[in-house]
């Protein structure tokens, strides 16, 4: 499809205006959105677990959080927010029920209603915008004056004026300023679980820990091998977030970009390539989906084991134990 991005002038805020979106679920992106709306004239009403933390934190933020019922009456929007996993519990238990034709269900992401987890009735309007950055970057770039990049896609427009809606929502959270993206539910959901898998969480993680071992095993310290496999690859990324592949190997040394240039295709070869395709089957063809929801479901049993060998290994403890020489750092530790 042909690139379209939208701008504030292409997404007036009108569909909305005098008009009630309701959230449901308070956390990464949903208190971005509940709060950037409301900063933007729109009334909000925030679903949430009475007595959990994000329930403290909408209170902290001057919101009086209800139940789902309750925040769907009246809602021309419905924003769902809550994780991939417990959405079409959630949809199914409470949401389907209460909702009326006519009114329009947003998502951040497609997951659910690409591999069809909810299909919600016809005469509902489905759309989607995703930022392209997590929850506290939107709320405080908006707070700055500005935003975060959004996808949109519209899944059924039963009222005609859906993408008007989605339109005006991402006006609403400050992703009009910066641009915002035409996709599709499948093109999002499939792109991002791929992106996830092959390079910026699985690929880069194995890579970080297969260099660190490396090293290691070779006999290096274990604290050396963390700064130039983990440590540094934050300065790297850096630099290419700034002006992508080139001007991170401007910035960096002639010896550094040489060795980018000539080793790199020997560690990411055409069979990792091939690997990449695979995954990228399991994704379209809705098998990963399958599987993650299944271990869901049962209990998450093999996704705690893995966690927990990570959690444990060398490479984190090193860690651990070097953040704390950097104040700087502001060090999250789990």
């Amino acid at each position: 499809m042909a690139l379209k991005i939208y701008y504030e002038k292409d997404a007036p805020i009108d569909a909305l205006k005098g008009k009630k979106v309701a959230v449901i679920g308070y956390g990464s992106q949903g208190h971005a959105h509940s709060q950037n709306l409301r900063d933007s004239g729109i009334e909000v009403a925030v679903a949430e677990l009475k007595g959990s933390d994000n329930y403290k934190l909408a209170l902290e933020h001057g919101f009086t959080p209800v139940d789902i019922k309750t925040a769907l009456d009246g809602a021309t929007l419905v924003i769902v927010t809550v994780p991939d996993e417990v959405q079409a519990k959630v949809y199914a238990e409470q949401i389907a029920p209460n909702l009326v034709a006519g009114q329009t269900l947003g998502f951040c992401h497609g997951f659910n209603i690409h591999f069809k987890y909810i299909v919600p009735p016809k005469d509902i309007n489905v759309v989607m915008i995703a930022p392209k950055g997590p929850g506290h970057l939107v709320r405080s770039e908006f707070q700055k004056g500005g935003g975060v990049p959004n996808l949109i896609a519209v899944e059924q427009d039963s009222t005609g004026d859906a993408k008007d809606i989605a339109l005006a929502w991402s006006n609403g959270i400050g992703g009009a300023r910066a641009g915002v993206i035409d996709t599709t539910y499948k093109e999002e959901t499939e792109t991002d679980l791929f992106g996830e898998q092959c390079v910026l969480c699985g690929g880069l993680t194995s890579l970080i820990k297969a260099g660190f071992e490396t090293l290691v095993e070779a006999g290096y310290q274990p604290e050396i091998a963390y700064f130039e496999c983990l440590h540094e690859v934050k300065l790297i990324v850096d630099l290419m977030y700034q002006g992508g592949l080139s001007y991170m190997r401007y910035s960096i040394s002639n010896t550094a970009e040489y060795g980018d240039l000539t080793r790199g295709p020997r560690i990411i070869t055409e069979q990792t390539k091939a690997e990449m395709k695979k995954i990228l089957a399991e994704v379209t063809s809705g098998e990963f989906a399958k599987e993650w929801v299944n271990e869901y479901q049962s209990g998450l049993k093999k996704f705690k084991k893995l966690y927990e060998k990570d959690h444990d290994c060398q490479l984190e403890e090193v860690g651990r134990k070097l953040r704390k020489m950097m104040e700087w750092i502001d060090s999250k530790e789990i």
